[in-house]
């Protein structure tokens, strides 16, 4: 698995916008080949700073997969004028997870 991040910088006073518009964009990408998941954090005390995390199973479904599909340019539409500047995208490879187990009741 693969997991693409992004930091995203939204221009003032349009996160409310971004985060309606990003509701469609998901609809776009869930579909795609090799896509697991979709997370999008907002920072706490900047209301215009997020990372987004897309789960794929590999760099080549992000990178051929989605960006040379049909899907592609509905999200950059949807979403890519919200930014300020244009993000890197960045790849990772989980390596490993630390989870606390459920407390019982």
């Amino acid at each position: 698995m693969i997991i693409e991040h992004v930091y995203l910088n939204i221009k003032p006073e349009q996160s409310a916008a971004f985060e309606t518009a990003f509701k469609h964009a998901k609809e776009v990408i869930y579909p795609m080949e090799g896509l697991n998941a979709v997370q999008l954090i907002k920072k706490v005390d900047d209301p215009h700073r997020y990372i987004l995390m897309i789960f794929w199973d590999s760099i080549e479904d992000h990178q051929i997969g989605f960006r040379q599909s049909k899907a592609y340019p509905v999200w950059k539409s949807l979403l890519h004028h919200f930014y300020d500047p244009m993000p890197e995208v960045e790849y990772f490879e989980p390596c490993m997870l630390l989870a606390k187990k459920p407390r019982p009741d």
